[in-house]
């Protein structure tokens, strides 16, 4: 099955950056959102994105066109015309498992759904649909415009054409597949979310500031950012979301979310998406 029109559920940070990717890699996008000022902010963000990015010559007037032209909707009736359904939605296993079942009533039966899911087991959400050999996970990695990586994750029942059409299509998106088991967290999350936790329970206890944790980081191990920036530019309650995936599903107690991260997300200190994390932005 060559695809050809791409439905994504979700208009969030990752979707909208999906939607764009897609968009101007020479897909017929639709990007859903049910709350209307998410949509037009997904709107926004992506008119900017393209510009600047046609500016610098990273794209061409011709891709920047096929931003403009991607659909934005409220609701899933034009989902039966996708042919690659990516879901983008918050990390939160029951609104991804009711989504994944009703994308599974609605997209036509050829269609491989897709989820964005940073941590939670795809042959859990592929158990919600009647097609799970057609259910794979396609792990963008944030800023999707700018980052090569995409894990592609198998469930168990995810067929071998599937998983060639999925690399196929994140290929044509000029990203680097890279397959892993579908383990609780993946690859990424199951090495990147315990050092930025790690990083928490180091400033909870007092061990440096957020500046010399960041410092350290990046002038000594050589990363582009600190844990804590990054952890800004994840957003702290994704990062708590998959500590607890990641604690709930493997059973060890090293998985432990800092109560730090806990208050934080509780007191909607979210990191960059509001305004103030570890750090404070205008």
């Amino acid at each position: 099955m060559e695809i050809k029109r791409v439905f994504i559920a979700g208009a969030g940070t990752m979707g909208s950056g999906i939607a764009q990717v897609a968009a101007t890699s020479g897909y017929a996008v639709t990007l859903m959102d049910v709350i209307p000022e998410q949509l037009e902010r997904a709107r926004t963000s992506i008119a900017k994105s393209v510009e600047k990015l046609v500016g610098k010559g990273a794209l061409t007037e011709a891709q920047g066109q096929a931003a403009a032209g991607i659909r934005y909707v409220g609701d899933l009736a034009t989902l039966s015309e996708a042919d690659l359904v990516i879901e983008a939605a918050s990390e939160k296993i029951e609104l991804k498992l009711d989504l994944f079942a009703q994308l599974d009533r609605q997209a036509r039966p050829e269609a491989i759904l897709a989820s964005n899911t940073s941590s939670i087991s795809i042959t859990k959400i592929a158990a919600a649909t009647k097609r799970p050999e057609k259910v794979i996970g396609m792990h963008f990695m944030n800023p999707v415009p700018l980052m090569k990586l995409v894990e592609v994750i198998r469930g168990l029942a995810t067929s071998d054409e599937t998983t060639a059409i999925t690399v196929e299509a994140c290929r044509k998106m000029g990203k680097e597949p890279v397959e892993a088991n579908d383990s609780p967290g993946f690859i990424s999350n199951r090495i990147l979310c315990p050092m930025i936790n790690e990083a928490i329970f180091a400033l909870q206890e007092g061990v440096g500031t957020p500046e010399a944790i960041d410092a350290v980081m990046k002038l000594g191990m050589n990363h582009p950012m600190g844990p804590l920036t990054l952890c800004d530019l994840i957003g702290l309650d994704v990062v708590l979301s998959v500590m607890e995936v990641l604690q709930r599903e493997t059973g060890d107690d090293k998985y432990r979310p800092a109560y730090l991260l806990r208050k934080m997300v509780d007191a909607g200190h979210l990191g960059r998406k509001s305004g103030r994390g570890f750090y404070q932005y205008s």
